[in-house]
């Protein structure tokens, strides 16, 4: 049966309008996406043998070109409507943190350093560049690694902070394995990078790590 025959209480489009998008399920989100079915499956249908076949909708988001199009259903056209979503989704973040000061929206900085940082499968190190008022001028990706390390040189963090003419930055990193507990080497570099830009009079306020749930804070734990 076609979602158009379904009651209007029960169409996926119609219950989001009614109710918020909260209401609804992963497949009913990603039908919505979708749009149309298959021969024999309505779009509620496929999205559920997606996300089946896919393990989840992260794994289904995060997947690259290739392994995306070669399941029923999707291909380059949906790939890139895709990725411009995730996109948007990842600008409204950051537009977010350049009107408030990321010590008071400490949630929005975790997420949108999550929103960068998690799907990489390779480390990553960056840094979240703040003015005077803690508000963000910039992000960049400074480092990339292998699958369980990153060499990060104090001088071009420092460089780059004189650059952006920052009063304080947040140091982030990604661990694939999924794992947030940072190292000793983790927290070693933080304090020399920490050091480092004392010199020139740039605040370390934090140095998150990226996995799987709640990035971990090294402010919290006391240790910046």
């Amino acid at each position: 049966m076609s979602i158009r025959d379904w009651p209007a209480e029960d169409r996926p489009r119609e219950r989001l309008l009614e109710r918020g998008a909260g209401s609804l399920t992963d497949a009913e989100l990603l039908a919505i996406f979708l749009r149309t079915g298959v021969s024999g499956k309505s779009a509620v249908d496929l999205a559920r043998q997606l996300l089946d076949e896919f393990g989840g909708l992260r794994a289904l988001l995060e997947a690259d070109l290739e392994v995306f199009s070669a399941h029923l259903g999707l291909g380059a056209a949906k790939f890139a409507q895709l990725q411009a979503v995730l996109e948007m989704s990842r600008r409204h973040l950051a537009e977010h943190l350049s009107r408030d000061s990321a010590l008071e929206s400490p949630q929005a900085v975790r997420d949108y350093l999550t929103a960068l940082l998690r799907h990489e499968d390779h480390e990553v190190f960056g840094c979240l560049f703040l003015d005077a008022k803690y508000r963000v001028l910039a992000f960049e990706a400074m480092f990339r690694g292998s699958i369980d390390t990153t060499n990060v040189h104090p001088r071009q963090v420092v460089k780059r902070a004189l650059w952006h003419n920052a009063a304080a930055l947040i140091l982030c990193h990604n661990h694939p394995s999924g794992v947030v507990e940072p190292s000793q080497a983790d927290r070693t570099l933080t304090m020399r990078l920490k050091e480092a830009l004392e010199l020139v009079d740039v605040r370390v306020l934090d140095h998150f790590v990226i996995g799987e749930g709640a990035p971990f804070s090294m402010a919290e734990c006391g240790w910046i």
